[in-house]
């Protein structure tokens, strides 16, 4: 399991340190619950303790969640966030539901491990079993929901990822010690009304630079698909089949707020990781700033700009178009490019009305007709063999970043650079860096306009290490400044 320090975690316990939620969880043998290091409640003795790195560890241990202090909310970072890529992986596949209609076996395969060894892995590093953790998974999201939402007890148990009510039941009462009806019916604070919409928070680790992420994706808003106003971020998505649209805002310093507008429920844990990873909502940044402050330049940006984050992907497929469809031209450009796939993927090239399409997926672009596209035709061949690539390996863009760069580097048309922004927006690689980025070589040129090379610029980025895609957000955004 991974090691904590036990007088550490209770000194962050002492003190209510906010920097400490969500990376443990306390254990209180003598009430038999867990509970997040922030949590109101009176301090137990030190004696009566046991630390956690995961919730999913602390339920496995026979506790239960705080009702005052909700686990359930407590920021991502959770402790498999510094471990192996194996571990990170397959956590994105439990998020997205990989457990909630398959089997540890095929979880596993997806892997290229066998199941006993990602067992042993899930062991050392969240102390629970990978059933374990997709168990305390759908029980939070529907804890979550009996607090936020208005939504029947029913509709709950098959959008947190039970395939059966009485099952739910049964596993929530032997986990909170009451059913979710008695849970919810002791609850005060006024729920929104369902009506076809659900809205959660999301919390986040403050700092979190959210005009910095909603300019951002202000820029690169595809027409029909996105649209970004002063305030917040919608989209439409398909999803698992499944149809909707939704809308990112802020809620507080230390959360977003998710409105999510659809018929079925059952893809709304996917929606929450994947508005997770694409707002980075996940990171930690005061570690990420206590080692990028190493770097003279590097602490000046930070100290600026406290809180960016690295934009990620809703939809990994849809990101590895937008790379390719950026090789050479303005991010306008590409953005108009996209709008044209779109247009052609959806069977006409007429300006849309707003939210009214979806982004294609990678059978769809791989068997479109794209000669109508204003750009060359070697790019074209090379998005429709990305698009062939990833329809022929569903869980490509789920595999190890090394592996899928190598992957993307032998197709034609794509190269390092292509296959490197792709690791780092798709794949969530917080160590993911692009040498041969020219806005970055342009930005630590020296006094006499000099620009490091590839080979120097991979050389100086060792020193960012693990956090080389936070230093290279940092670096475009100087650069964006500049031009």
């Amino acid at each position: 399991m991974t090691s904590l320090d036990p007088d550490l975690c209770y000194a962050a316990l002492t003190a209510r340190d906010r920097r400490h939620d969500g990376r443990f969880f306390v254990g209180v043998r003598t009430t038999g619950i867990y509970c997040r290091p922030v949590c109101p409640a009176r301090t137990p003795k030190r004696e009566n303790i046991t630390f956690y790195p995961s919730a999913a560890a602390a339920q496995s241990a026979g506790l239960r969640p705080c009702l005052r202090c909700r686990p359930e909310t407590a920021p991502g970072t959770p402790a498999w966030a510094g471990t192996g890529a194996a571990v990170r992986r397959a956590m994105r596949l439990i998020d997205e539901g990989a457990l909630d209609h398959g089997s540890v076996d095929m979880l596993a395969g997806r892997l290229g491990l066998g199941a006993r060894q990602l067992g042993r892995l899930f062991q050392q590093h969240l102390g629970a079993s990978p059933v374990a953790v997709a168990q305390t998974r759908r029980l939070l999201i529907a804890k979550h929901l009996l607090h936020e939402t208005d939504l029947p007890v029913t509709d709950i148990a098959f959008a947190a990822g039970f395939g059966s009510l009485r099952r739910f039941n049964e596993l929530f009462a032997s986990v909170f010690a009451q059913p979710p009806r008695v849970l919810r019916a002791a609850m005060q604070a006024d729920r929104p009304a369902h009506g076809g919409t659900i809205t959660l928070n999301l919390t986040v680790r403050p700092p979190y630079d959210w005009a910095a992420m909603l300019a951002f994706w202000r820029l690169r808003a595809i027409a029909g698909v996105e649209a970004v106003d002063a305030d917040s971020y919608q989209r439409t998505f398909c999803v698992h089949g499944v149809m909707g649209r939704l809308t990112v805002s802020r809620a507080s310093d230390a959360a977003l707020r998710l409105t999510v507008e659809t018929s079925t429920l059952s893809v709304l844990p996917a929606l929450i990781a994947r508005i997770r990873r694409q707002f980075d909502c996940d990171a930690d940044p005061l570690a990420i700033a206590a080692s990028l402050n190493r770097d003279p330049m590097l602490a000046a940006l930070v100290e600026a700009r406290p809180g960016l984050r690295v934009p990620g992907a809703f939809d990994p497929f849809e990101t590895g178009l937008r790379a390719i469809l950026g090789q050479q031209v303005t991010v306008g450009a590409a953005v108009g490019l996209f709008g044209q796939l779109v247009g052609l993927c959806a069977g006409d090239t007429t300006a849309p009305p707003a939210l009214s399409r979806s982004s294609p997926d990678a059978a769809t672009v791989a068997a479109a007709d794209l000669s109508g596209m204003k750009m060359p035709r070697a790019r074209i061949a090379a998005l429709q063999g990305f698009a062939r690539l990833c329809a022929d390996t569903p869980d490509l863009l789920d595999g190890e970043p090394d592996t899928v760069r190598a992957r993307l580097v032998a197709l034609p048309g794509i190269g390092p650079w292509t296959a490197d922004y792709i690791a780092v927006r798709a794949l969530g690689d917080p160590d993911g860096f692009a040498s041969g980025d020219v806005a970055l070589q342009r930005v630590l040129a020296d006094g006499d306009g000099n620009r490091p090379d590839a080979a120097a610029l991979e050389a100086r980025s060792q020193a960012w290490r693990p956090w080389r895609a936070y230093a290279a957000q940092y670096l475009w955004t100087l650069d964006a400044l500049a031009v």
